[in-house]
């Protein structure tokens, strides 16, 4: 690769076809955001330097690309006012004039890869063009410029589709609008720019025709993907990008060793990483910056945002979100990782299960119906189904500690702050409000009560107090048969 190369994002446009708060390059696609995507591709080039021109909402675009890339130079066009006027700022932007070869590229280009724009780039130098035009040939080139060539072949210029001839219409190699230029080329075209056109704009593709002017050579680099040049005006565009983004990206990994049993219903963000072997189920969704080891199901129906998942771990029908799954652990189904979640190698977390920053030791089980926040549970602990980790006081939020080897009774309510030590037992019901010693047994529920015959005095008394119509017809208003007046809830009757 060239080592003195500027790459010009343009990202200045306003994008009202979005009909978005959101300025249009900051859309995401497959978990980054489109001009995200564009800027990975561009350090694949190994830029000297990088200018984003930003304009409408720059206020929002500017800090983002600066936090993705905090070098990048930001060059604000105030007024929009031509593809021509945007690379000007950029230049002027820059603390001293670019030299070798300058590419501009634009903020919406998501499919954008880098192997193709260091080729183009490679293929520019190699050419020792003025200009070089990344173009592609499509079916339906409308909305487009026109790549023009000469009966030999050779490019004449770029006709934008307003200004564009019925027959120049027709042509189908259209401009990408990524172009190459060689620097002190471009310095120089850049105040000869005209608007004489249609839209009263300033045009980067009229430097092609001064090119031609100043003898210089010009070309086009035709590349055989070019839905990689595809940009998004609208929610429905951005939405055929995403889906073609996730068919690579699965793609991808399949190739790479990766089962997907249905990729037609599994979504796959960019930033994700899988191993070998790994099974992904219909209905699964992993995003963010999740990562999968090797032989690990995942699925079906599920979601997984910024989670890792250990070897040979199993996760099914669950939504996590910034939540760790150890080695051989299983989870659901049906169960809700929440942020902070960490489950230990062979530990479980089983169905309609809720936790929240909880770390749940090696081997450990929280089997069913049961919420897990804040809380630590050691090694070869099982917490009976049911059970309550009660960790809000109504000001603040404490937490509950249980070690290691401890078994819990179902329907428990554990109020933190609290301990349960090392092999401690609860009984079922129990509110552990207070701390339970290693080795202790705690219960908290009254002792039950037996009434025998209390089945037969029940239908005597029904049959005594006759129908419902009859109760009714003579104003009575129910007492619970056979025991006479309902206690309150919670109490044994006497």
């Amino acid at each position: 690769m060239p080592d003195d190369v500027t790459v010009i994002v343009l990202a200045a446009g306003g994008g009202t076809r979005m009909k978005s708060k959101v300025p249009k390059v900051l859309h995401e696609v497959c978990g980054r955001s489109m001009i995200g995507h564009v800027l990975a591709a561009v350090q694949s080039t190994s830029p000297r330097q990088v200018v984003t021109v930003v304009g409408h909402q720059r206020h929002q675009v500017g800090p983002h690309v600066q936090a993705l890339l905090p070098e990048c130079v930001l060059a604000v066009q105030e007024t929009q006012l031509g593809t021509g006027h945007a690379v000007r700022i950029a230049v002027e932007a820059l603390s001293a004039p670019p030299s070798g070869t300058v590419v501009v590229a634009y903020g919406d280009t998501p499919l954008l890869e880098g192997d193709s724009l260091r080729a183009f780039v490679a293929e520019h130098e190699a050419a020792q063009r003025a200009v070089s035009i990344l173009s592609g040939v499509v079916p339906e080139p409308f909305g487009y410029g026109r790549v023009l060539r000469d009966g030999s072949g050779e490019v004449r210029g770029i006709v934008e589709e307003k200004d564009a001839t019925p027959e120049q219409r027709e042509i189908r190699e259209i401009n990408s609008g990524i172009l190459a230029f060689d620097a002190e080329f471009l310095i120089g075209a850049l105040p000869r720019i005209g608007n004489d056109n249609a839209k009263g704009e300033y045009y980067l593709t009229d430097t092609v025709g001064l090119a031609q002017e100043d003898g210089l050579v010009v070309g086009a680099w035709p590349i055989d993907d070019v839905a990689q040049t595809e940009g998004a005006n609208d929610r429905a565009q951005l939405a055929e990008l995403g889906r073609e983004m996730n068919r690579r990206t699965v793609t991808r990994w399949m190739r790479d060793g990766v089962t997907v049993m249905d990729p037609a219903t599994t979504w796959v963000d960019t930033d994700v990483v899988l191993a070998p072997d790994v099974t992904i189920l219909p209905g699964t969704q992993l995003l963010g910056a999740t990562a999968v080891d090797e032989d690990s199901v995942i699925g079906p129906d599920t979601t997984l945002k910024d989670c890792e998942v250990g070897k040979g771990a199993r996760v099914v029908r669950t939504h996590g979100e910034l939540a760790v799954v150890g080695e051989g652990a299983t989870v659901g189904p049906f169960s809700y990782l929440r942020p902070g979640t960490r489950l230990g190698a062979g530990g479980k977390i089983g169905a309609f299960v809720e936790t929240k920053n909880a770390e749940i030791g090696e081997g450990s089980k929280v089997p069913h119906l049961s919420y897990v926040g804040d809380a630590t549970i050691g090694r070869d602990t099982n917490i009976g189904a049911g059970t309550i980790f009660a960790n809000y006081d109504g000001r603040r939020k404490h937490r509950t500690t249980v070690g290691d080897g401890a078994k819990t009774g179902s329907n428990n309510t554990f109020v933190a702050p609290v301990s349960i030590g090392d092999g401690a037992m609860t009984g079922g019901g129990t509110v552990v409000r207070e701390d339970v010693p290693p080795g202790a047994l705690a219960v908290s529920a009254g002792p039950q009560r037996t009434l025998e015959g209390h089945a037969e005095r029940r239908a005597a008394q029904a049959a005594d107090e006759g129908s419902p119509e009859d109760r009714e017809t003579a104003g009575e208003h129910s007492a619970d048969p056979g025991l006479g007046s309902r206690p309150p809830v919670g109490h044994n009757p006497d």
